[in-house]
């Protein structure tokens, strides 16, 4: 019985330092800050988009509002 103890707790301690460490590395980068201020980053997505809301509306415009979205998330921004 001395054998299943050791073999339920096991795997968890047999994984190579990279995978354990590995949770670490993802839970640290959106932590960093980006290099760039949020009015600064994607300049070309943010004009479409503010373009596009001023002829015609927010409703109309989500696909331009989640490429620059998508563009400041690239970016390193938590949007």
């Amino acid at each position: 019985m001395g054998e299943l103890s050791t073999n339920s707790s096991s795997p968890a301690l047999d994984l190579p330092a990279a995978e354990q460490n590995q949770g670490l590395a993802v839970k640290t980068s959106p932590e960093s800050k980006p290099k760039k201020k949020i009015c600064c980053a994607c300049p070309d997505t943010k004009k479409l988009r503010d373009e596009c809301i001023v002829e015609h509306g927010e409703e109309a415009c989500v696909k331009w509002i989640e490429a620059h979205r998508k563009c400041l998330r690239a970016e390193g921004f938590n949007v």
